[in-house]
């Protein structure tokens, strides 16, 4: 958007919780939370593996992908975890929560057939992220030095470079700055983060009006508001921007299954103007005065879910995003535990992103990160705050180096993520739902970005 021209109209979408494809993301962050769920109560009771190793929830690992058509869900991945987990049930409670619960809808979570396909992790990944490539370079320096008749202590306790040592101001936790750099990325590439201050949430407008349409859909047909509706459901918002900033919403649309009979426009356009539409934009104050709404515009929309569209996990990566007006790295999400970078890089870069927006330090910024396998410290960092910045993106880039600490072990513990918490980011956006447990969307690093830039100026 840095060359945008002074008006356009921008559109983002969103799906409800039972479109396919969020069925099958859902299941997989229930299986990733279940994992993590009894390795943390494991790890309570003192357990001990008989190899002799004590419990350790950061130690699982989770890849878990998920397909779901008429009558099936076949689920593959690869983990690394000491606990049984009843994978069918954990799926079959999913569906069922959705509201997949009916032999009549196609789909019935007591009757469907669950195909598990899970295997154990590769050895060659879990070697590259259990010991960072840094970490092997520092121990064959070590074994260099002992044999060359170095003194016990410098073997035992090995001073970091000056680049590894904490930086004042950057987070610290229980962990050591060694003990970070001992864990690698779980994959390379690279990822984004987005911030602007057209919401209070600091997300663009559209994907998070598109989301709350979505989730209000859900709240009408689970309270009975609504009852012919089905889970199955898609919304559309087309917001007019001047100058780079929303000004009204122009174009909504909500497709919406629902039972048979019902006529769209004597009864479920109404219905959803009042229940749906109209209390969104009345929450968030937003100017919808004269926009086109369109309700079902294909028509019959009665037959959904997986019985009408077969779903996977990952396919909904924009949704889960910022819709479009941030970029993306390509990698999802749900499925993942949080040594893949795709998922806790982009938390983290969320994070990031947020904070310098909130100081004031811009009006819109995107972060880019990227990482190399077995690697704990970023490949490459960029920060683009798209002209609007206090200072120049090159200080504002020093500043994060500065203030947040962005290898992989670091971010796991700073945003607490070996927690059974990811269910609820797999559908209405990972980001700008400011719940306790989304930790990346607090604001909290503000005072010491301002005063690292105030330093570097």
């Amino acid at each position: 958007m840095k060359n945008a021209s002074n008006s356009f109209l921008f559109t983002s979408e969103s799906v409800t919780e039972g479109h396919p494809d969020k069925v099958c993301d859902q299941i997989a962050d229930a299986v990733l939370d279940a994992i993590l769920a009894k390795e943390i109560e494991l790890a309570n009771q003192g357990y001990v593996a008989p190899d002799g190793a004590a419990a350790n929830p950061r130690a699982a690992r989770v890849a878990c992908e998920v397909l779901v058509t008429k009558g099936l869900v076949v689920l593959g991945g690869e983990l690394r975890t000491e606990v049984y987990v009843d994978i069918a049930q954990v799926a079959r409670q999913v569906i069922s929560d959705i509201g997949y619960n009916n032999p009549e809808l196609g789909f019935d979570a007591k009757t469907c057939g669950i195909l598990n396909a899970i295997q154990d992790q590769s050895p060659d990944i879990s070697q590259a992220v259990d010991l960072s490539q840094e970490a092997k370079r520092q121990a064959d320096g070590l074994n260099q030095e002992a044999k060359a008749g170095s003194d016990s202590e410098q073997v035992a306790k090995p001073a970091s470079s000056p680049n590894q040592q904490a930086k004042p101001g950057s987070e610290q936790n229980d962990q050591s700055d060694a003990d970070y750099d001992r864990i690698g990325a779980g994959d390379q590439g690279m990822v984004f983060g987005y911030a602007t201050n057209e919401t209070t949430t600091f997300m663009p407008m559209p994907i998070f009006l598109a989301h709350r349409l979505a989730e209000r859909l859900a709240v009408v047909r689970k309270d009975l508001t609504l009852p012919y509706l089905r889970p199955d459901g898609k919304t559309q918002v087309g917001v007019r921007y001047e100058n780079g900033k929303p000004v009204q919403v122009e174009k909504i649309l909500i497709s919406s299954q629902s039972e048979e009979g019902i006529s769209i426009d004597q009864q479920l356009k109404p219905d959803l103007i009042r229940e749906v539409i109209g209390p969104v934009m009345q929450q968030w104050n937003v100017n919808w005065q004269g926009a086109e709404i369109l309700i079902n515009p294909s028509g019959c929309f009665e037959k959904g879910g997986p019985a009408a569209d077969t779903g996977l996990t990952g396919r909904k990566i924009i949704v889960d995003t910022y819709g479009g007006l941030g970029r993306h790295g390509g990698g999802s999400f749900s499925g993942k535990d949080a040594t893949k970078v795709d998922r806790s890089a982009a938390y983290a870069m969320r994070w990031v992103a947020k904070n310098i927006v909130a100081a004031g330090l811009a009006e819109r910024c995107e972060i880019q990160v990227a990482y190399a396998i077995g690697m704990a410290r970023p490949f490459s960092m960029m920060v683009d705050s798209f002209g609007t910045g206090t200072v120049s993106d090159d200080t504002l880039r020093a500043a994060v180096e500065e203030v947040f600490d962005l290898r992989p072990a670091a971010i796991i513990d700073r945003l607490d993520l070996v927690r059974p918490i990811y269910r609820q980011t797999a559908v209405y956006g990972h980001f700008g739902r400011e719940l306790p447990h989304f930790t990346w969307e607090k604001t909290d690093r503000v005072d010491q970005l301002i005063a690292a830039v105030a330093a570097l100026t």
